[in-house]
């Protein structure tokens, strides 16, 4: 069977729009069979954008992007961004691509992992990361990405209770990180990972 974290999804495309508030802007969002959340907004990205403080400028990585959501709302918000929304999956990297074209949004760029430069480095990092890829293969996602964030930055991962949200913030402060669970909502906890020492407080 198709999965979402499959470069490309053997599924037949079949598109579903939906529309998402971002801002003071509506974004329509065109989605696809063979990516995560097709036709809506899930329930964890919906979490995450609510909870999570965004961005006012720098460089944004979306990290598991899908269709977008978390991209397209940052740089819609955000026009001083640049927006990277790096996903394995190849028909989730053409919804981008066309959701930013669709919403005048040039500020997003949607890469598989190897075509992001070596040398960008980020000023936060967002992320719904793809829980059910399995423990080692997320693990190892993450050790090769949070790496990249600046020492003056944060990254935020939205992950739902029952999915293994405090396994994953214990796993992340053996990795060296400064953990902190800035939110709970609907079953879903958003940890907060800096370098530094201050601590956001639960909301």
């Amino acid at each position: 069977m198709s999965h979402y974290s499959d470069e490309d999804p053997r599924v037949q495309s079949r598109r579903a729009a939906f529309t998402l508030r971002a801002g003071d802007r509506e974004l329509t969002l065109e989605t696809d069979r063979g990516v995560f959340a097709r036709g809506e907004l899930d329930a964890g990205t919906a979490v995450l954008l609510r909870k999570a403080p965004m961005p006012a400028n720098g460089t944004v990585l979306d990290l598991g992007a899908g269709y977008g959501p978390i991209a397209l709302a940052i740089a819609a918000t955000a026009p001083e961004c640049t927006v990277y929304a790096v996903d394995v999956n190849d028909r989730a990297l053409t919804l981008v691509r066309d959701n930013a074209v669709a919403n005048g949004l040039g500020n997003v760029h949607a890469c598989r992992p190897d075509e992001v430069p070596g040398d960008v480095v980020f000023d936060a990092v967002y992320s719904n990361p793809p829980i059910r890829v399995g423990k080692e293969a997320l693990h190892d996602i993450l050790r090769r990405w949070l790496p990249r964030l600046r020492p003056t930055g944060a990254a935020y991962l939205v992950v739902q209770r029952h999915l293994g949200a405090d396994s994953l913030h214990a796993w992340l402060e053996q990795e060296g990180y400064r953990v902190t669970r800035v939110a709970s909502s609907k079953g879903y906890r958003v940890l907060c990972l800096a370098h530094g020492s201050t601590e956001p407080e639960e909301r």
